[in-house]
């Protein structure tokens, strides 16, 4: 190559050898981080696999099969093995537990929906593990996760997976712009999940048909409330059922077994219109229900925003855009007004129902494929 010409650009963006390029896959012991692993593998790319150990899988909280419990370590490093590419484990159990579970429960406590794996992708995956690729000299690391990365004029763009029934954009809208120059998700841009255990077949991995794991790795089988007690024996206190008006019309055994929209389970006969919970409040300990009406939601205020778009956020007054309040709901037309670089007020086309605080409301360009990243919902 002549002195003066640029090294074409690996399939990782680097204008280097993939031999030369190191790069840290996040390996979860499912298929997904498996595949991305053993695809830079095969491709030539210097790969260190890291798995981290996110609970005491003996423990009660931990479920058999979770993600990045002991089965999943053991698959992760059986693939290493497999592909001839270091693996190793971290202990990130303490980190876990201040930054994802006890904040999941307090949340909970609090009358909250909380979502905690957008706080582990926040607290843990892209801060605490990225910075121990960038320790182990990687250029890059890579991911498992169904979202894509896009070059634009402005630099790197998260922009959702092809695959919209696989998309996990929901998950990852507090991803920093500088975050987004170190992360790579090759997985984004496959048509479905047959082509991830298909590719998954090809180099002859063992998790290849394994099942996906659930969203939530240390709430056994969706109980959210028994993982409550455990952490918080308090939340179990009985009390009221009230209307809109705080009229008693039946007694609960802990408000947290309770979520807003929930309709089933009320212990509340004889009526004629259906009660659905509209709000929770753990200080009177009560559970209070109201006709569905009461659930649509037009004004949703939000905190703790992460912007990507190109222009600062309070440049505008107002950002037609498109938004997502849960993340099996498709995104909606919407109104974004800034209050400031991190706060601000959602204005939904058509109201939405069940907008719970905890929840995240992520922000979407209404005419791309483009996230421009989101925030929390609260209370106002």
């Amino acid at each position: 190559m002549p002195l003066d010409q640029t090294p074409p650009l690996n399939s990782l963006g680097f204008a280097k050898a993939p031999a030369d390029t190191r790069v840290v896959v996040a390996m979860s012991g499912g298929v997904d981080s498996s595949v991305v692993a053993a695809m830079l593998a095969e491709e030539g790319y210097d790969v260190v696999g890291v798995t981290l150990q996110l609970y005491d899988h003996g423990a009660a909280l931990a479920k058999k099969g979770a993600c990045c419990a002991g089965i999943d370590i053991h698959d992760a490093r059986r693939v290493a093995e497999d592909m001839g590419f270091p693996h190793y484990v971290l202990d990130y159990e303490n980190v876990f537990k201040d930054a994802v579970i006890d904040e999941f429960a307090d949340s909970y406590l609090g009358g909250a929906t909380p979502v905690p794996c957008i706080r582990c992708n926040e607290r843990v995956k892209f801060k605490d593990l990225l910075e121990t690729a960038k320790d182990l000299d990687a250029d890059c690391m890579a991911t498992g996760h169904y979202i894509q990365r896009k070059m634009g004029p402005n630099g790197p763009e998260l922009h959702a997976a092809a695959d919209a029934s696989r998309d996990q954009s929901y998950f990852l809208f507090s991803t920093t712009p500088e975050q987004l120059s170190y992360l790579r998700f090759p997985l984004g841009h496959l048509p479905s999940k047959d082509d991830t255990r298909a590719l998954a077949a090809k180099y002859g991995l063992g998790v290849a048909l394994k099942p996906d794991s659930q969203d939530i790795c240390f709430v056994p089988n969706g109980d959210y409330a028994s993982v409550i007690r455990k952490l918080r024996p308090e939340a179990a206190d009985p009390g009221n059922i009230v209307d809109m008006d705080g009229n008693v019309l039946a007694r609960h055994d802990g408000v947290i077994n309770y979520t807003i929209g929930q309709r089933r389970g009320l212990g509340i006969g004889g009526l004629v219109d259906p009660l659905y919970v509209v709000k929770l409040d753990p200080e009177r300990k009560e559970v209070v229900v109201g006709p569905k009406a009461m659930l649509a939601t037009r004004t949703v205020p939000v905190k703790e925003i992460n912007w990507l778009g190109d222009e600062p956020l309070t440049s505008r007054k107002e950002w037609p855009i498109a938004v997502r309040v849960r993340s099996t709901r498709p995104p909606q037309d919407a109104i974004l007004r800034p209050l400031s670089e991190t706060t601000g007020e959602v204005e939904l086309v058509t109201p939405e129902e069940g907008v719970s605080p905890g929840q995240a409301c992520v922000f979407y360009d209404p005419d791309s494929s483009r996230i421009f990243g989101g925030g929390w919902i609260h209370k106002g």
